[in-house]
């Protein structure tokens, strides 16, 4: 029998004695407090959604089951609304199966589950959501504790699982995953972020003495995994490229992931998140091969040389400097991290600075930066829920087993600067109840212009959160294809310019925890009304430049029929 490492006290007096711990940032100066109208209304309810999650029998400390179940947006039928597929984690002679639920054109969802094929039993963790086989619909992939699922869309709401003659079958516990072409040879290849080589048979214990779950320390890490898409069309092969790639060579904790360019040489990179672990950068070499250069670029540790539970990752713009800031989610002892890029492909822990050291003090996992009023900066939100047990939530909050792991969420507003004040008391719908919440996931779910969210709950329902914040300027979105590839330009980066500014978008869906979010890109443009210009960097590096127009709509630009910047 083990116990919980005691580092958690060490980490805790650690953070306790940082400045701007004692309270929550004050409001920034230049912009009076944020409106008491709320930014979003829970509506999950009037939409239909009633499945609630299943993360398997309470009291049994299975460690998966404190780690939660995924959530996507996926328009799998491609009728340009925004679908969800649900993950439970009850284990594969469980009744509880994954739900796919489409949306209709009232906005209400409907559970399509039933004969969709992906409707499966198992302890799910991540999804990734992504066209691997170039026929113009996306396809599911699910990282679970015992194995991966790959789901191939058929259309018309079918789907095949492809994991067997896919090359995938027969792996550990994978958590986040994502899919990228680091090669750029047109396929979108698999990462996998895997956590410990977990013992089910290990008990772990609070320091109080109480049964509890599991730290990781007390398993060996695992490596991530990368999977290269060999391109075989509608029966797609992965292979196996962790060793060759340089991934296998370094284990960690993981928990998020996040492929985007972090040095600007037009080539995708992969970053892990790892829990109590530094995380890792691996720079893409070009050639196949990648290198970890977390410690050399800044974001393997903390401001004060410490490694962090690091769990949930966002990507974005905060400061508007045109240079993209990295910020991860940790426990609720640990300061929340923003890395604020600057100089190009260099990192600075800035949490002090961007007022988060006073933030909510919260376990966190899922969380996403996007421009929520529509200002033209990017706001901040996360969800959380303990992984050890502490004060217990009120009564009704959650099941009586979770009440002490359930935790409010967060909402913060950017002040255009990149510095962030809370605004979870005027949010009640997101952050006025306790839950247990792992994946957040982010889009435009009624295609009304905004942002909106939608939250997976351990033992709970999903959380289908409306934006209806006041609106502070105008808004773009961009769906950008390549039309010889017949899907989504995953992995391009939009770069819209209106009223002398720019805002960049990298279009990367998996990202946040154990999430993949809406594929398109979404632009608060502040007080303009026109849009001056669309520039696209495409994957394979190529940049066209396409014309604005009017503000507030929704357009699709398309490779090849651009021009060039």
């Amino acid at each position: 029998m083990r116990r919980a490492p005691p580092t958690l006290i060490v980490v805790l007096l650690v953070a306790l004695a940082m400045p701007g711990c004692g309270g929550r940032g004050a409001a920034p100066e230049g912009r009076a407090s944020a409106p008491a109208a709320p930014w979003f209304v829970e509506r999950a309810a009037a939409a239909g959604l009633e499945a609630v999650n299943d993360p398997g029998p309470e009291g049994s400390f299975f460690m998966p089951q404190s780690m939660g179940n995924g959530a996507a947006l996926i328009d799998f039928d491609q009728d340009g609304r925004l679908d969800l597929y649900l993950l439970n984690g009850a284990g594969p002679a469980s009744t509880a199966v994954n739900r796919l639920l489409r949306q209709e054109a009232d906005g209400r969802f409907r559970d399509v589950s039933a004969g969709s094929g992906v409707d499966v039993a198992g302890f799910g963790s991540g999804i990734a959501v992504g066209d691997v086989t170039n026929d113009g619909f996306p396809d599911l992939f699910v990282s679970e504790y015992g194995g991966l699922r790959l789901f191939i869309n058929d259309g018309g709401g079918r789907f095949h699982d492809a994991t067997v003659e896919s090359g995938l079958a027969g792996r550990g516990w994978g958590s986040s995953a994502s899919l990228v072409d680091y090669d750029r040879d047109g396929w979108l290849d698999l990462v996998v972020v895997n956590y410990v080589v977990y013992d089910a048979g290990t008990i772990c214990y609070a320091q109080d003495g109480t049964r509890d779950f599991c730290a990781p320390a007390e398993f060996p890490s695992a490596p991530a995994t990368l999977f290269r898409n060999t391109g075989r069309g509608a029966a797609p092969r992965f292979e196996d490229v962790s060793a060759a790639s340089g991934l296998a060579a370094l284990p960690g904790a993981g928990l998020g992931v996040l492929c985007v360019d972090f040095d600007g040489d037009g080539w995708d990179d992969i970053f892990v998140a790892n829990d109590q672990q530094p995380n890792r950068l691996w720079i893409n070499r070009h050639d196949g091969t990648f290198v970890d250069e977390a410690v050399v670029r800044g974001v393997a540790l903390t401001v004060i040389g410490a490694t962090a539970a690091n769990m949930g990752v966002a990507w974005g713009d905060v400061d508007g400097d045109g240079l993209c800031d990295l910020f991860v989610t940790h426990l609720e002892m640990e300061t929340h991290t923003l890395w604020k890029q600057g100089p190009r492909g260099s990192f600075l822990d800035q949490s002090a600075a961007a007022g988060l050291t006073g933030a909510e003090r919260s376990t966190g996992f899922g969380t996403v930066l996007a421009d929520f009023d529509l200002d033209g900066d990017l706001d901040l939100a996360w969800v959380n829920g303990r992984v050890f047990a502490g004060p217990p939530a009120p009564p009704g909050a959650v099941p009586p087993f979770w009440r002490r792991y359930a935790q409010t969420n967060a909402l913060l507003e950017n002040d255009g600067a990149g510095r962030f004040r809370s605004i979870a008391a005027d949010n009640r719908a997101f952050c006025g109840k306790a839950n247990v919440a792992r994946p957040l996931c982010a889009g435009d779910l009624d295609n009304d212009g905004d942002v909106d969210l939608v939250a997976g709950t351990t033992a709970g329902r999903v959380l289908l959160l409306e934006n209806v914040a006041p609106r502070r300027g105008h808004w773009l979105t961009v769906r950008a294809l390549d039309p010889a590839l017949s899907r989504d330009a995953t992995g391009a980066v939009v770069t819209v310019t209106a009223g002398g500014r720019s805002w960049q978008r990298h279009l990367q869906p998996g990202s946040s925890y154990l999430s993949s979010h809406d594929p398109r890109a979404h632009f608060g443009i502040g007080d303009a009304e026109t849009v001056d210009a669309v520039d696209v960097r495409w994957p394979d590096g190529i940049r066209e430049r396409f014309p604005g127009g009017s503000g507030d709509r929704a357009i699709e630009v398309r490779r090849g029929e651009g021009t060039a910047p």
